[in-house]
């Protein structure tokens, strides 16, 4: 166990360990970020794509220099679109790209799935030697992966979250996070909605109020480094 932190947040600071805090990286692939992926071919549009990806940077080099664990997520499906599940599952109908694609054939195979330039993280987030990359096939990085396991593995009791899309991906983890005991920290500034700005605001409303936390990438770096130079100094 290492010296608690303070992270300023709202609607109170929050105070964790960093040994047991992992940040999750949610869903920083082009198909969310970039100029002809899902997002952007279904009409939510990705204008926002180079800030948040900016700023999920800056919250990934924070963690590594004050040793938290990060795991990153990646979102789709398998090339048969097995993980899809059949035309009686919610997901056949109410999945976006398996929409676009069902209407657009030619695009089959080419989003969110595996092995697709759609799948694969933004070449500004990598994940570095160590730090965990999983698979999911539904919203919430909880939903059919290891990442419980793993983090009740590792005595993690706080989750820092960032990434994309807010109001989707982010928020539906972090509801999880929530009913399974985890006290989960959104950075609203390091993730991106699908939708305009008040479905942003919804979400951090609901965060704060209801399942979690929220700060901001400056409150989150400046906290963390203060931790990191107090690890030197000793």
């Amino acid at each position: 166990m290492s010296d608690p932190i303070s992270i300023p947040a709202r609607p109170e600071p929050l105070v964790c360990d960093p040994a047991r805090t992992a940040l999750v990286v949610i869903d920083m692939q082009h198909a969310y970020l970039s100029k002809g992926g899902y997002l952007d071919l279904v009409g939510f549009g990705v204008e926002g794509s180079d800030r948040v990806i900016d700023q999920v940077g800056r919250c990934i080099a924070a963690a590594r220099a004050a040793n938290i664990l990060v795991i990153y997520l990646q979102n789709g499906f398998d090339p048969e679109l097995t993980q899809a599940g059949p035309e009686s599952s919610p997901v056949y109908h109410k999945s976006n790209p398996l929409k676009f694609m069902r209407a657009n054939p030619e695009y089959r195979g080419k989003l969110i799935t595996v092995g697709s330039r759609d799948y694969e993280l933004v070449d500004a987030i990598q994940p570095a030697p160590g730090e965990i990359v999983l698979h999911k096939s539904r919203y919430s990085a909880f939903c059919g992966t290891r990442l419980e396991a793993l983090l009740r593995g590792r005595g993690i009791t706080h989750l820092v979250v960032a990434g994309v899309n807010t109001n989707v991906c982010v928020e539906s983890t972090i509801r999880d996070g929530f009913h399974k005991e985890f006290f989960c920290l959104m950075v609203a500034d390091a993730t991106m909605q699908a939708g305009d700005e008040s479905i942003f605001r919804a979400t951090c409303h609901n965060i704060e109020n209801f399942l979690g936390w929220t700060t901001d990438t400056d409150a989150l770096c400046e906290a963390l480094a203060g931790d990191a130079g107090a690890e030197s100094a000793a």
